[in-house]
């Protein structure tokens, strides 16, 4: 099935530009829908439902549609901007400062920091509040996470409660393959990952989580988000609070190694393989 043209104006969104574009440029390479779709192994639909502004291209499918049309990376640079537009609007200030920090601090008191989840975890996390969108705003997520990719990426520094461990998001599955992924950072210079063990009772950020951004030539920021929310502050005062109080957190976890066989252990205990019921 290949969708009926839609005419749509490409100054309407990043989504609705991207759509003009590949229908331009299919077309001017002569391709139907359907060819392009058989050639990068998408369907047709598939195509038409990008073109129409219906549908959010992925990373994938766009470097795919460049090597197809020779268009040297096009879509590729499009598809950041299409994908940062799918955030909601309030995070939207937020994930620009992420970008520029030199570093990021974060403490997590229920799920994982966005930058270091599993695509699955999070559409299992996006699913419960956005059934519609979750593979979308999930894309997004994924795409926040290239920054730590760069050849010179920000420092990351995390601490996790450990009640977000044993918390099953998306099943014993999603669960082991979120927890091997942290494990995958053992070896990252500027990632450093800490876990807030039940043992250590009452800590410096009991009233929940929170980031704190650095950067080379900007105020120092302050970021907490709430239901549908998010609040970020240069305040001074506030972020030299933060700041001492994240490195008490840090001092009362458990060190990165302590915290890697934490996180291995609670993996093979709660997500393992489980024999089967007699």
């Amino acid at each position: 099935m290949v969708l009926t043209r839609r005419d749509i104006d490409p100054s309407e969104s990043p989504l609705a530009y991207y759509g003009s574009e590949l229908r331009r440029l299919r077309e001017a390479a002569g391709f139907k829908q359907q060819r392009l779709g058989d050639i990068i192994y998408c369907t047709g639909s598939l195509i038409g439902m990008v073109e129409n502004g219906r549908r959010i291209p992925t990373r994938d499918f766009s470097e795919r549609i460049d090597a197809a049309l020779g268009t040297d990376g096009h879509f590729s640079r499009l598809v950041g901007l299409v994908l940062r537009s799918v955030l909601p609007t309030w995070f939207r200030a937020y994930a620009e400062m992420e970008a520029r920090a030199t570093f990021i601090s974060t403490f997590q008191a229920q799920v994982v920091y966005g930058l270091l989840q599993t695509e699955a975890y999070a559409k299992a996390l996006l699913s419960v509040e956005f059934p519609d969108r979750a593979d979308d705003i999930a894309a997004a997520r994924i795409e926040r996470q290239r920054i730590l990719g760069r050849d010179e990426p920000p420092a990351l520094m995390v601490v996790l409660d450990e009640a977000l461990l044993h918390r099953n998001v998306g099943g014993r599955e999603v669960m082991r393959n979120q927890l091997s992924h942290l494990l995958s950072f053992a070896d990252r210079p500027w990632v450093q990952i800490q876990v807030m063990p039940f043992s250590s009772g009452e800590h410096s950020a009991m009233t929940g989580s929170f980031n704190l951004l650095r950067f080379d030539r900007e105020p120092d920021l302050f970021y907490r988000e709430s239901y549908d929310s998010g609040h970020m502050t240069a305040n001074s005062q506030l972020i030299k609070q933060r700041s001492v109080g994240y490195a008490r957190l840090q001092a009362d976890a458990l060190s990165p190694r302590e915290s890697a066989l934490l996180i291995a252990r609670v993996m093979e205990e709660r997500y393992g393989d489980q024999p089967a019921l007699a």
